[in-house]
């Protein structure tokens, strides 16, 4: 036993090792109990406390029945949001010429294979959504919730949420992926200004982690994007939620 350790740390910490050296390999199972158990010669039940261990450090998964397995590494995404949704990359989201929307778009650019999974809907947002909609009590907004996936596996959810009284009747409305140079708000007079970013970290909902197939132990980033006319007037705002094991954030900021 290793000084200071208990048994089931002592198994944890060889666990752990041998992931870190990439002799137990991202999504290949854990040795069986009954294997570890002769290899360190402890009982099934001090074997599982040291899995246990490596399940809260989100270093290992459960699988369907009783495996256990080394979490998979996601291949980062760096999300440049300084360019992301500029004038300039928006006049080339047309059709033949991107992917589809903005995201979509840059994704492809990456040589990885962007979908998303939409449904649109009116709603009364959250709170959060409609303080920065500037909402009275009780308006609607229309939402498009997204459900993001690169090469098959789900990367992200964003959620763009609009005045109802806006978009009633533009391609918004449509539950598929919408583009037009310059941008879909652009292309019915409603011209995005500047954008105003909040981001935050904290663990996932229920939902959310079902959503993104989030193993245990994992923060996601809430990113808040809301978008104002010249006239100060909100237009939409977007929340995207990004796993902390996928993603990384990029932002450019003048010093002027």
């Amino acid at each position: 036993m290793r000084r200071g350790m208990t048994k089931a740390q002592e198994i944890a910490y060889d666990l752990r090792e041998q992931i870190q050296s990439g002799a137990l390999a991202g999504g290949e199972a854990l040795p069986s109990e009954s294997k570890m158990m002769s290899q360190y010669g402890y009982s099934r039940e001090t074997v599982r406390a040291g899995v246990r261990l490596l399940i809260e450090e989100g270093l290992v998964v459960t699988g369907q029945g009783q495996g256990k397995y080394v979490r998979e590494d996601y291949p980062p995404v760096v999300w440049n949001w300084t360019t992301l949704e500029s004038r300039s990359r928006h006049a080339n989201a047309v059709e033949g010429r991107t992917a589809g929307d903005q995201w979509a778009s840059a994704i492809a650019e990456n040589g990885n294979a962007p979908r998303q999974e939409i449904a649109v809907s009116i709603v009364v947002p959250p709170p959060h959504v409609r303080e920065r909609l500037e909402l009275p009590e009780g308006g609607l907004a229309v939402v498009r919730k997204r459900v993001r996936f690169i090469d098959n596996r789900p990367y992200a959810l964003a959620d763009s949420y609009f005045p109802q009284e806006l978009v009633t009747g533009t391609p918004l409305m449509e539950p598929r992926d919408v583009s037009a140079p310059g941008g879909i708000l652009a292309s019915v007079g409603l011209v995005q200004a500047k954008y105003v970013d909040e981001i935050s970290v904290r663990m996932p909902t229920h939902q959310e982690a079902e959503q993104l197939g989030l193993p245990s132990a994992t923060p996601v980033a809430e990113h808040t994007r809301t978008g104002y006319d010249a006239d100060d007037r909100p237009l939409r705002c977007m929340v995207t939620i990004l796993p902390g094991d996928r993603h990384k954030i990029l932002y450019e900021v003048s010093t002027d």
